[in-house]
């Protein structure tokens, strides 16, 4: 059995719950605040950060990471064609590199401006940092923004998946952080016809549709958040 320590607005919890959906993998979820640092959190991760997975009495692998891997060398070969892995070590370095990307350059310079200013600054106390978003920070994000997704859909329109031509963990690792922006209304859509058709395309998938059903209390998403059309 596997037990997911998750926020469900976490760009990098996203991208596991995505992936094990796709390796059609059952799984238990823990919602976790990590600024509560709860000591159950900090019993399986000392860095206190989500997501964690743990396989039935196992230790807990922690980030998105070292779970990909875990997933992939666990489950990958069960899946036959639909692994998220390529086989080549050139097609498996460009999708560890865009994995890094989405995740880490992605996640700091836009993502998680918008997610910690739009979203947990309104649910966090203020003894944790809670309080009005920083007007500062969603500029630099709404700016940084564009240049993102230039880069993803010159990449789109020369590929037919983000990493190549077939489905990767550089795919989800991408829609989850836009998914967390797009529930905001924050993505530019109509500036990047080639990047909207992929996520168009992501977007359908069987294994968004968990996130595509969840809600901020008090911030209903944007109206083409679940629209699978937009």
């Amino acid at each position: 059995m596997l037990t997911l320590y998750h926020h469900p607005f976490s760009p990098s919890s996203r991208f596991v719950r995505l992936i094990l959906a796709e390796y059609g993998a059952a799984f238990e979820e823990h919602h976790v605040d990590p600024w509560d640092r709860p000591q159950e959190l900090l019993m399986l991760n000392a860095a206190g950060t989500v997501p964690v997975l743990v396989e039935n009495e196992g230790p807990a692998i922690c980030g998105p990471g070292p779970i990909m891997e875990y997933l992939d060398e666990t489950r990958g070969y069960a899946v036959a064609d639909k692994r998220l892995m390529p086989d080549h070590p050139e097609a498996r370095a460009e999708t560890r590199r865009l994995v890094e990307w989405s995740l880490t350059k992605l996640d700091a310079e836009v993502v998680g401006h918008f997610v910690r200013e739009r979203i947990y600054k309104q649910i966090m106390p203020k003894s944790a940092g809670g309080g009005e978003p920083d007007s500062a920070a969603l500029r630099v994000a709404r700016a940084n923004i564009n240049h993102h997704l230039r880069y993803f859909g010159y990449l789109v329109a020369s590929r037919r998946w983000i990493a190549g031509d077939r489905l990767t963990f550089a795919d989800f690792a991408l829609a989850a952080g836009l998914s967390c922006a797009d529930y905001l209304g924050e993505v530019p859509w109509g500036d990047e016809e080639d990047i909207k058709s992929w996520y168009a395309r992501v977007k359908s998938r069987p294994s968004m549709r968990p996130l595509l059903g969840e809600k901020v209390l008090g911030m209903p998403p944007a109206p083409t958040y679940a629209d699978l059309d937009f």
